[in-house]
């Protein structure tokens, strides 16, 4: 599987995405920052969807802002 995620920094509230096959490593490096926490993640079963994905929320600003609306409670 792969693996679309948003984490959000505590302090700033800054939103970071990407793209992994491993997720449970991937969190598990953001927390040795202890100020970031996932918010949410996507999965899919082809690495290339899960990249296309990843770049239609960083390039696309339809697609970040749908996203944000979707997750507009966890963002608080």
């Amino acid at each position: 599987m792969y693996y679309v995620y948003v984490f959000k920094d505590k302090v700033t509230n800054e939103l970071y995405y990407g793209y992994t096959s491993n997720l449970e490593k991937r969190i598990k490096e953001h927390n040795r920052d202890k100020n970031k926490e996932i918010v949410y993640y996507e999965a899919y079963k082809i690495e290339s969807d899960a990249h296309n994905r990843e770049r239609r929320i960083k390039n696309y600003s339809q697609a970040l802002t749908a996203l944000k609306g979707r997750l507009k409670e966890s963002l608080r």
